[in-house]
């Protein structure tokens, strides 16, 4: 039972410590690099940390597939969270992390005091991320099967791309229980 006045003389001498940010940003090929997008997006991760007051430490960048484990920019941030060199890592949205596991990698992250922040939240509906990953999976299996370049691996991706299509149809009929 200690009064509050007490806990606020207290407190009045203690440094408000500044949260340290780690700013991770991941494009999946090196056209979307050489466009532009991986620099806006750790532009507008940046201007987000400002605003939020947090000291950028480090910025991490990828350009790899969501599905890579073995990505060295994520490699470098578990490294960095079991040195504690950081208290929050700065992501645009979820799947730049991690296409698959993310409440995982999550989980890590904050048994070493380390937070995740998402930026923005996705916008696209359930059947559209479900989708997306199940394309995601299919075109990076067909790549590690067949390899990049072999006319199979793009049979595969071109009739994947045809069923899809550009414009998102309305699947979830198709998953009603």
């Amino acid at each position: 039972m200690v009064p509050e006045s007490e806990v606020r003389r207290i407190l009045s001498g203690v440094e408000r410590r500044e949260v340290r940010a780690a700013i991770y940003a991941r494009v999946s090929s090196h056209k979307q690099k050489t466009d532009g997008n991986l620099e806006r997006q750790v532009e507008r991760l940046r201007s987000y940390c400002s605003a939020k007051g947090y000291r950028v430490v480090d910025v991490v960048t990828d350009v790899a597939s969501g599905l890579n484990e073995k990505r060295n920019g994520l490699q470098e941030l578990l490294d960095m969270a079991v040195k504690h060199e950081m208290d929050i890592v700065v992501i645009e949205f979820r799947d730049r992390l991690t296409r698959f596991g993310f409440e995982y990698l999550t989980r890590f992250f904050e048994s070493h005091g380390v937070r995740v922040e998402v930026v923005e939240e996705s916008e696209k509906g359930y059947m559209d991320e479900l989708v997306e990953d199940f394309v995601a999976i299919v075109t990076s299996f067909a790549a590690r099967i067949y390899g990049k370049r072999s006319q199979k691996f793009r049979k595969i991706k071109n009739t994947i791309e045809e069923v899809v299509g550009n414009g998102h149809q309305d699947y979830s009929e198709d998953f009603e229980d």
